[in-house]
């Protein structure tokens, strides 16, 4: 994997050492995305992978829009260098990318062959990294996702948890919609992906697929969702106040739908994610029990 502490990493290190797979992450020093092709190579090619997997990038939504040449670098360059290793090792690649290189104006979940269009520097790095991975290599399945959380790293889950332990109110934007996504739940459909890509060259299998939990939410919802599981399992709680993308400007326009759809996971793969209650559930009380 590229990449070391982001959520989807540690995930699947924890999913992989599980069910008995050698995840080998890579991150700086040792591999570095805004390097020059031939470390990326080099660096990959010691691990000796079977697969690679993609997962390194950059997420800061809001700074990209000062900060687009980093953006592009890691999320389009980056991701096209280590798709050219990958084709050079002549091993599968698995590339995670996300909900925002759709504009969001959408009235049903998104499909894979909805046109793209991407409101802002983030989504835009992101799209072009994904024309990269595709121009570069042929055996690869971009996974998008949306709404990630995980017991690791920062994420919304562990943000209202916090300000719970503060405030008695809490608003939460309620007109933005899309699926709540655990991280642990993607890195078990991930390693079903990777075998799949390893053992076979159905072409069905190749490709841009989305993998988002099941079911939808709001922001809102989703934060009331979670304070319902931390007061089930004794942790903080807030009341939640829905309001408008209005009342909460931010440098990057957020897509008001960022639902995907996961049916075409589901035919190639046989991958279907959980729904994201209870997924948020049992995320929730390990939080509380401090076990993350």
């Amino acid at each position: 994997m590229t990449g070391r502490e982001g959520q989807v990493v540690r995930s699947l290190i924890e999913r992989g050492l599980a069910s008995g797979h050698e995840i080998v992450p890579l991150g700086r020093p040792d591999l570095d995305l805004t390097d020059e092709a031939g470390a990326i190579v080099a660096s990959l090619k010691a691990a000796r992978p079977d697969v690679i997997v993609s997962a390194a990038a950059y997420t800061a939504v809001d700074k990209a829009e000062t900060e687009r040449d980093l953006a592009f670098a890691v999320n389009h360059r980056g991701a096209a260098a280590t798709a050219a290793a990958a084709h050079e090792l002549d091993v599968p690649l698995i590339h995670v990318s996300t909900d925002y290189v759709f504009d969001g104006s959408k009235r049903d979940p998104y499909v894979e062959t909805d046109a793209t269009g991407p409101t802002g520097v983030y989504g835009a790095s992101k799209l072009a990294g994904e024309q990269a991975v595709l121009a570069a290599h042929d055996d690869v399945a971009i996974l998008r996702t949306a709404w990630v959380y995980s017991p690791f790293g920062g994420n919304f889950v562990k943000t209202m948890l916090r300000l719970a332990r503060d405030r008695d109110e809490i608003s939460v934007v309620a007109d933005q919609h899309g699926n709540p996504t655990s991280a642990l739940d993607m890195a078990d459909g991930m390693i079903a992906v990777a075998s799949n890509l390893d053992s076979g060259s159905d072409p069905a299998q190749r490709g841009v697929f989305h993998m988002a939990g099941s079911g939808e939410a709001s922001w809102a919802s989703f934060a009331e969702a979670i304070f319902g599981a931390s007061a089930a399992a004794g942790g903080p709680t807030a009341r939640v106040k829905p309001i408008s993308t209005a009342d909460y400007p931010t440098p990057a326009r957020r897509p008001a739908n960022s639902r995907l759809a996961g049916d075409k996971l589901a035919v190639a793969h046989g991958v279907r994610m959980p729904d994201w209650r209870k997924s948020t559930e049992n995320i929730v009380a390990r939080l509380v029990r401090g076990d993350a």
